[in-house]
């Protein structure tokens, strides 16, 4: 397992050992507490919470957005708050407002932590009453995508337009750190004995200007190490430079979704515009392979202005064991189960459409995949690759993340 002493060693030769979060590996829960998955409804602010096995049963639903009136009152009288909140709702949004990005739980169960991206906040919302505890604004004008370390006790967000990282206390929602980040930081993971924080910004991926010609302008775009302790930014690679080095010109800087394998060595992570995703070997800071997955024929000539916010793919995630990679087809939608020995995949999951994250049980024998453009969650055998259950949900899920409640909660 990688320690700040060993990765101040490595950086001294380019060489560095990632950790992924697991979570089996997450902090151990309370009895009183069950294990759920939550699923965050990004248009209609509420997060659905289901069992975490094939039936997917649904125990409740939370409403993320209590206190929308007294939001909308201050936006309304705020001409540049009301100005960022049209633009995310037409060029982010499909048109529709974003009300949750983002969810985890406390250690406790107490508290549901969600990040709200029009509302450019995070909150601390009661498990059992439903209440706010906290409210934190982030800078800028938009919250995205989180990350909860492995004691429980913090998480980092994204904060879109102001090209930064917020560390927040999970119990307070005060800021206890930050770090920079290139241009629309994005992707936070924290490392397995939590020393580490792996961040990707993603760039202006609403712009029009998509042509590999353009790439220029969509901004600094960058993979991070950040020492959990510090906030310094240990390390900071253009995996665009990465890829063209390793025999892959032209493809994008962008690092979306990534997970990583069991032995803490290898990232696998999806970039702008590629259906399917890259190996980087972190301990020898290069890119070893490219899995090149099937594109669906109406995607094939399709313009790459007409790509979901730059995504070909969005959503992967590597089983607990090692031994299966689950890969959400974004464009063509699809999701599939991969082997990261072979790069071989099993047959695809055309269960709905609009694929958008994937999620594994902690067991590993379930990957959970959101369907944004059906309202539905599937659940996917990690074995056989195929769908072995489902559930209906609310507008538009996303981001999937297991977690806990209080026992015999309902909602």
């Amino acid at each position: 397992m990688l320690t700040k002493s060993r990765a101040a060693a490595l950086l001294a030769t380019l060489a560095l050992t990632g950790a992924a979060v697991s979570p089996a590996q997450a902090a151990p829960e309370a009895a009183a507490t069950q294990e759920v998955l939550f699923v965050g409804n990004n248009w209609e602010g509420t997060v659905d919470v289901l069992s975490p096995d094939e039936g997917l049963d649904k125990l409740g639903r939370i409403n993320v957005i209590p206190d929308i009136r007294e939001r909308m009152w201050e936006i309304r009288l705020n001409p540049v708050r009301l100005l960022y909140f049209l633009g995310v709702r037409a060029l982010i949004g499909e048109g529709h407002d974003q009300f949750v990005d983002d969810m985890y739980s406390s250690p406790d169960a107490d508290t549901l932590v969600v990040s709200r991206p029009s509302l450019a906040d995070v909150v601390g919302i009661d498990m059992r009453t439903g209440e706010l505890t906290w409210r934190f604004r982030v800078d800028g004008q938009r919250s995205d995508h989180m990350a909860v370390s492995p004691d429980g006790s913090q998480v980092a967000v994204s904060a879109s337009t102001a090209n930064v990282v917020h560390i927040l206390d999970i119990e307070t929602g005060a800021e206890v750190g930050r770090f920079d980040s290139g241009d629309s930081p994005h992707e936070n993971v924290y490392s397995r004995d939590g020393e580490l924080i792996f961040h990707a910004s993603i760039g202006t991926v609403y712009t029009p200007l998509d042509r590999p010609w353009l790439d220029t302008t969509k901004g600094k775009r960058y993979f991070q190490v950040v020492d959990r302790d510090t906030n310094e930014v240990l390390r900071r690679i253009d995996m665009g430079k990465k890829l063209e080095e390793a025999g892959h010109p032209g493809m994008s800087s962008a690092v979306r979704p990534m997970t990583f394998s069991s032995d803490e060595r290898f990232v696998y992570f999806q970039v702008s515009f590629f259906h399917g995703f890259v190996e980087y070997d972190l301990e020898e800071d290069r890119v070893t392979r490219v899995a090149e997955l099937p594109i669906a024929d109406h995607v094939k000539d399709l313009p790459r202005e007409q790509y979901l916010l730059d995504s070909a793919h969005h959503g992967i995630a590597m089983n607990p064991q090692g031994t299966a990679l689950c890969v959400a087809g974004t464009m063509s939608d699809y999701a599939t189960i991969v082997s990261p020995r072979t790069f071989q995949h099993k047959e695809l999951v055309t269960a709905g459409t609009k694929p958008y994250w994937a999620t594994p049980s902690t067991d590993g024998r379930h990957c959970f995949v959101s369907w944004s453009g059906d309202d539905k969650v599937s659940a996917i055998s990690y074995t056989t690759g195929e769908e072995v259950g489902s559930a209906a949900v609310g507008d538009h899920p996303q981001r999937m993340r297991l977690g806990s409640v209080p026992a015999g909660w309902t909602g």
